[in-house]
């Protein structure tokens, strides 16, 4: 169960203690002791909860007045009606409450789960930094809003969201090798996920013979068979990392332009070399 994970692997999870009331209320005051939990006969979520308290005013406006982050607070509030709400990473549950005298409890349902992305090529996994997803909500396949809703995801990162279908674009390099699948969030649990890329990164070098050094401040574009442009870069060794297939690689150096064909074989990394001639 989600709720299982120790706060070490997932940072951005607090778990406080919840106060006790040791003392009488004061006079016009309630209080509320609140919690939450993935559902009906689900754990209690015990991390990773923000509480906030609206009380709406005289114009209609709700005005935040509590604010915590702890698992199960207790609030002290003068008597009335408020709005509270809860969130858990990208979900979130609110409900309408009525103050009184006498201290009331509510729990909270968030039907909600985790969601943790790696990539890999082949048996080997991409390091962090190097591939990144972005999330977005119902199947690739589904029309409708496009936008993603959580973007920048790194490998590891625990992802908190309401129960459902989702799709992820995963993006190693910053070239073409891009990679959509759907996955499903289950309540309570922690999905892990590995998406697979067929690709490998290429290194490229302009030099006058085989094997001899490369050419510095050289311009280079990697392209399609059809000749649309891919990837742009100035350097002596740029490295590039592209879907497996065919390429065409054009050198300008000294005013000059040279150009030669690759092929990318999946996980293979190498050198691709273009002859100044």
């Amino acid at each position: 169960m989600l709720q299982s994970l120790p706060p070490a692997n997932n940072p951005g999870l607090q778990v406080h203690a919840a106060p006790t009331a040791t003392a009488a209320l004061p006079a016009g005051q309630g209080s509320l002791a609140v919690s939450a939990r993935f559902g009906r006969d689900l754990p209690q979520i015990n991390g990773g909860l923000h509480w906030r308290v609206y009380r709406t005013e005289q114009n209609g406006v709700p005005r935040l007045v509590k604010e915590e982050k702890g698992p199960a607070p207790t609030f002290t509030l003068p008597h009335g009606p408020y709005v509270i709400s809860v969130g858990f990473g990208l979900a979130n549950v609110t409900k309408a409450v009525q103050v009184r005298g006498e201290t009331a409890k509510d729990v909270f349902e968030i039907p909600a789960g985790g969601l943790r992305i790696e990539g890999r090529v082949g048996d080997a996994r991409i390091p962090q930094g190097q591939i990144s997803f972005e999330l977005y909500k119902g199947s690739q396949f589904e029309p409708g809003d496009k936008r993603p809703i959580a973007t920048a995801i790194m490998t590891g990162d625990v992802v908190l969201l309401p129960e459902g279908t989702y799709h992820i674009v995963s993006n190693y390099g910053d070239a073409n090798s891009t990679v959509r699948s759907d996955i499903r969030v289950e309540v309570g649990k922690l999905t892990d996920t590995t998406i697979n890329h067929r690709a490998a990164i290429i290194t490229l070098k302009l030099v006058n013979d085989r094997g001899g050094e490369a050419r510095a401040n050289t311009q280079w574009s990697v392209l399609t068979p059809g000749g649309d442009v891919i990837k742009e870069s100035i350097g002596a060794f740029p490295r590039v990392i592209l879907a497996e297939g065919e390429y065409r690689v054009v050198a300008r150096n000294d005013n000059k332009t040279f150009e030669g064909e690759f092929r990318v074989v999946n996980g293979v990394d190498r050198e691709v070399e273009v002859i100044a001639r």
